[in-house]
This record gives structure tokens, sequence and C-alpha cells, in this order.
């Protein structure tokens, strides 16, 4: 077992977090006003009194968006994590389908699905990690009848009030980083370098959000308004009708 050296962790996130960024813009570049609509339900705009090309626009472009962005920064998550344990426990990219991470402790093999937040799954997709896991399992023992093997499933944000969930464990927040690093604070001394010039990367984050909305609020207008300006709802049924 090693001992965690914050600065090595620093000078990973800093070197790192670009790439948090840049597929942040790029998930823009790639958007399309057609993919955002399809998304979501065309009677809900107009029952939540949304009658602006803007607001629509608006709307649907920043739930989209928020939801895209959480998965790209639970991907880099799951990377600072691996880099982490590997620092302290050797720990490495699991090759088993389902796994994140593995790594020894005290006799033990730890088997670990990393998720962002405690929330993220439904009851057939909870179903699917505990089958995932129990495959894990057999394949490790296969060469090795006596190892211990332990699942966790490990969330970068929140709480969780009881760990023990049977055939698993479920770390959130504090508890899964101070679990994979043995380090009590870790999860607020690795806030500060997350900032590493926040305010620069995110305006340009801002200045290629802000040509998007412009650039769908008038596709908008094009294809969904009449030449008064009037939203044609009939057509936002695209994603409804046959």
């Amino acid at each position: 077992m090693g001992t965690l050296q914050l600065d090595a962790v620093t000078q990973y996130v800093e070197e790192n977090i670009s790439v948090f960024h840049e597929k942040r813009i790029a998930s823009l570049d790639n958007l399309r006003l057609k993919t955002v609509l399809r998304k979501k339900n065309p009677y809900l705009f107009k029952a939540k009194y949304l009658l602006t090309a803007n607001e629509i626009v608006t709307s649907l472009t920043d739930a989209f968006i928020s939801s895209n962005e959480e998965t790209i920064f639970g991907d880099w998550l799951e990377g600072l994590a691996i880099f982490i344990n590997q620092n302290v426990y050797q720990g490495w990219k699991s090759g088993i389908t389902g796994i994140d991470l593995e790594f020894d402790k005290a006799d033990i093999r730890y088997i670990v699905t990393i998720k962002s937040g405690p929330n993220w799954g439904n009851s057939s997709q909870i179903s699917k990690m505990k089958a995932d896991f129990s495959t894990a399992k057999r394949t490790l023992r296969t060469s090795n009848s006596k190892l211990h093997v332990v699942a966790v499933n490990g969330c970068c944000y929140g709480r969780c009030a009881k760990p023990d969930r049977g055939e698993y464990f479920k770390y959130c927040g504090q508890q899964f980083w101070a679990f994979i690093s043995d380090r009590a604070d870790l999860y607020k001394e690795i806030i500060e370098p997350l900032g590493h010039q926040a305010k620069e990367r995110n305006e340009n984050f801002v200045f290629s959000y802000k040509n998007m909305i412009n650039q769908f609020t008038k596709e908008f207008i094009d294809d969904f308004c009449d030449k008064s300006g009037e939203i044609l709802w009939d057509r936002l049924e695209f994603n409804s009708g046959k």
C-alpha cells in the first residue's frame, strides 16, 4: 500500500481537466436542433406556456446539455478515481464487463463500478449491475477459488445512509473517495484543483453555447413558425406522429 501524494492528484487534475472542457464544447458542436426536439414531448412546451422560439430552444437545450455534462464529468471522475487508487493500492482498470476498477486490500479483491451520483439508475439498471457483479465474481474465482471478492458501487458525490446492500456495498461522496484512497478528506481536497482555469475554459464554452442558441433559434423559426412568427404546433409533432 502506498501513500497518496496530494501534489500528484493536483497535477493529474490540472493536466487532464481540459479533456472535460473540450468534450463539453465538442458536444455542442455535434448537437442538432431536431436531436434535442426529439427528446421532449411537444405538448409539454405549450403546457409550460413557452411561446417564443428562444424560450423553447433555450429550455430544451439547457436540459439536454445538463444531462450530457453529467455523463461527461462522470466519465472524467472515473479516470481520476482509478488514477488515485493506482497510487495507493496499485489498482487497475478492470477488463471485466461492467466493472471499472479492481484492487486488492487486506486479502480482499474489490471490484468497483463507478457512477457519478447515487441516483444513477432504475430497477432494471440496478439488476444489470448486480448480474455484472455476480459474473465478475465467478470469472475471478475460476482461476482462484479461494479469492475473497467484494463488490462495490462507488458514487463520486452524494450520501448513502445504508452502504451494505447485501450483494454489494454502496459508497457515495466522502465514503467513496476515502475507500479508494485511504484519505478521509480527499473529497474536499480535490475541489480546489478541479477549478483549475475554470473561468477561462468556461468562457470558451459560453461563446460556443450562445452561438448555438442563436443558430437553433433561427432554425426553429424557419422550420416551425409561420411568416408572422407564430409557432406551428402541428409541425412540432414530428417526433410523435408516424
